[in-house]
């Protein structure tokens, strides 16, 4: 029976990312993939915005560089708009002065990179059985069925919405920018995307009230476009559907220990966040990165299970986190409220810090590094 020193449940995103990550330590890693978790889909129209710190990280794994140009489209510009005319912020690379805020990636193609990577990785094996490892990382998602059994609770708290998700096409270009729209009680972004047709493509996230989600679903695709078309005001060019559309409830979470001698949590296992700040799959990268560091920087006598040795990783990654789930949770209550004092002083809020450059560069910072 072949040695490991670590077993990773879960192949998606996260879990194949900290395969490579702990196998490029030279550590001997079982990567354990749920097949019926993972069970291919007739069309993946998710698109994921990747903050810089996620992009080296998948850099230096040798899977960045390796994804088509078609797949990664670079965001220079952010504009976001409240629900009164005027009320903006707008957020560009030039004044944070990097190369860009955000690379809008393609789900499906970045998941089938990760798992050519995995196919050439010598100390990674796949495997479809539990194996004996001191450490197991558990990266299966938000219904992970091995921190149930492990006794771990998952303080789930439903927000009653769901997110829409789907490709479109627009008579006009995106110029790179994103745009998002905060309204009560929907928030709606278009992140710039070049499949199917580039420079003309968006990837779109519509969070919204289940009622109304479900009114939306159940349109035909012409009228799906001109509620869509309604809501964005034209201001993105005429948008049309270039594919199915799919949705998920959701939610904030948090997992009530992260770990434990001989198991860790990482991504959506460990905590769930709103998705109208485009951070989750970069929360999960980073606990990637942190255990990495963590493990990497362990006494030689410390075995890879050690509980106290795996509390570094969980104190490194509970304060950002958790500050990232209160930012989510607090922007989406604050406009999804329609008390109209409230809607006054929020979209006063936007355009007020749109004119304080300072805050400006502190707030994106904060989200290139998330």
């Amino acid at each position: 029976m072949k040695n490991f020193d670590v077993q990773v449940n879960g192949a998606g995103i996260v879990g194949r990312s900290l395969a490579l990550s702990l196998a490029r330590l030279g550590l001997r890693v079982a990567l354990k993939q749920d097949k019926a978790a993972h069970a291919p889909q007739t069309e993946d129209v998710r698109a994921y915005a990747l903050n810089a710190a996620s992009v080296a990280l998948l850099r230096g794994l040798k899977v960045w560089d390796a994804l088509p140009a078609h797949a990664a489209t670079a965001v220079h510009e952010m504009r976001v708009q409240g629900d009164r005319a005027g009320a903006s912020i707008e957020f560009s690379a030039w004044e944070q002065q990097v190369g860009e805020l955000a690379w809008i990636t393609d789900a499906a193609v970045l998941e089938r990179e990760l798992a050519t990577a995995i196919r050439f990785a010598p100390h990674v094996t796949l495997v479809d059985d539990d194996v004996q490892a001191p450490l197991t990382a558990l990266c299966e998602g938000k219904a992970s069925a091995t921190r149930e059994s492990l006794g771990v609770s998952f303080d789930r708290r439903a927000y009653g919405h769901q997110a829409i998700a789907a490709r479109l096409t627009s008579t006009a270009t995106h110029l790179n920018t994103a745009r998002q729209w905060f309204r009560a009680p929907d928030v709606l972004a278009l992140l710039p995307f070049d499949t199917p047709q580039p420079g003309h493509s968006w990837a779109l996230v519509w969070s919204l009230p289940d009622a109304s989600a479900a009114e939306l679903l159940a349109l035909d695709d012409a009228a799906f476009e001109q509620a869509l078309n309604d809501a964005t005001g034209g201001e993105a060019g005429t948008l049309s559907l270039a594919g199915a559309r799919m949705a998920w409830p959701l939610a904030q979470a948090q997992a009530s220990a992260w770990v434990g001698s001989g198991w860790v949590l990482l991504g959506d296992a460990a905590h769930v966040v709103h998705p109208l700040a485009g951070q989750g799959l970069n929360l999960g990268l980073a606990d990637v990165a942190a255990l990495t560091r963590v493990l990497a920087a362990r006494e030689s006598w410390r075995p890879l299970g050690d509980e106290r040795l795996l509390r570094r990783y969980a104190r490194e990654r509970s304060a950002p986190t958790w500050a990232m789930s209160q930012v989510t949770d607090g922007l989406l209550r604050l406009f999804s409220d329609e008390t109209p004092a409230l809607r006054e002083l929020r979209n006063r809020g936007l355009t007020l810090v749109n004119r304080l450059s300072p805050v400006k560069r502190w707030l994106t910072a904060r989200a290139l590094d998330a």
